[in-house]
């Protein structure tokens, strides 16, 4: 009798959720190797300069400005 019962229910559908992390993941390594090759410039940028600081955002953003261009 509990056998019947069980099988007359209706199964769970799977369903996507809209705010799938995982349909992101593709986006994830090109915005990775973006941020890595803005931070080597942007180190690069220091270096050149002797390693004065009081540039980080400057040099951050000339090294986003030059990587987001190629």
């Amino acid at each position: 009798m509990i056998d019947s019962q069980v099988q007359k229910q209706p199964k769970a559908k799977t369903v996507a959720a809209p705010n799938n992390p995982t349909s992101k993941v593709a986006a994830m390594p090109a915005t990775v190797t973006a941020h890595n090759g803005i931070r080597e410039l942007a180190y690069e940028l220091f270096e050149s300069r002797g390693r004065a600081f009081g540039y980080e955002q400057q040099d951050w953003l000339r090294a986003e400005q030059e990587i987001l261009q190629r």
